[in-house]
C-alpha cells in the first residue's frame, strides 16, 4: 500500500498527503466525520447517521483489492480533510465512488481532486465504470462529476436520488 501514497495539489493550491486507509486510522477517521456536515454525512450515506467507531472500523477493515478507500490529509499528515471510497464488483468492471470533506475545507478542490485520484486508480486497475449514487440535493457533488464527465440517470425506485456513471475505457 505504500506505493499507493502521493501528493496532491488542488487548484486553490492546497496540498493534500494521500494514501490508503490503515488500521489505526479510526480515531482520526471518527473525529474526520465529526467535522463533517450532517447534511454532508446523509448524503454520503444516504441516511442521517452519526459516524462511530464501529463505523470507521469497517471503514478500515476493508481488502484493499475489491475496496479501497483513501484519506486526504493536510500537508503535516496529522488532519484528514477528505475521504475517499471506491467498491467494486467482483469482476472488477464497475465501481461505485464515494466521496466525503471536512465542512470546514469544502470549496478548496479537495473532492475533485479525491475523484480525479479514484479515477486514475480505478482506470489503472482496469475497472470499466465508475458510478456514484447522490441524493439529488448534493448539487455541488453533481457538479463535479458532470464537469468530470460523469451522465446523470434517474435512480429506479427513489426519484431523490440520482446515478452519476463514467467509461473509464481507453
Amino acid at each position: 500500500m505504500a506505493d499507493l501514497d502521493t501528493r496532491l495539489i488542488t487548484h486553490t493550491g492546497l496540498v493534500l498527503r494521500v494514501r490508503p486507509v490503515r488500521i489505526g486510522d479510526e480515531s482520526a477517521l471518527a473525529k474526520f466525520f465529526d467535522e463533517v456536515t450532517a447534511e454532508d454525512r446523509r448524503f454520503r450515506f444516504l441516511s442521517v447517521v452519526r459516524v462511530g467507531l464501529e463505523h470507521v472500523a469497517a471503514m478500515t477493515a476493508i481488502d484493499h483489492e475489491q475496496t479501497e478507500s483513501f484519506v486526504a490529509f493536510d500537508e503535516t499528515g496529522t488532519v484528514i480533510l477528505g475521504a475517499a471510497m471506491l467498491a467494486c464488483d467482483p469482476a472488477f468492471e464497475n465501481g461505485e465512488v464515494a466521496i466525503s470533506v471536512r465542512g470546514d475545507h469544502k470549496n478548496l478542490g479537495i473532492g475533485w481532486e479525491l475523484l480525479r485520484h479514484v479515477e486514475a486508480y480505478a482506470r489503472a486497475r482496469g475497472i470499466k465504470r465508475l458510478m456514484s449514487i447522490e441524493n439529488r440535493a448534493n448539487k455541488s457533488a453533481i457538479q463535479i462529476e458532470r464537469e468530470r464527465g460523469y451522465d446523470a440517470t434517474s435512480y429506479d425506485g427513489d426519484m431523490t436520488l440520482v446515478v452519476l456513471q463514467k467509461s473509464l475505457a481507453a
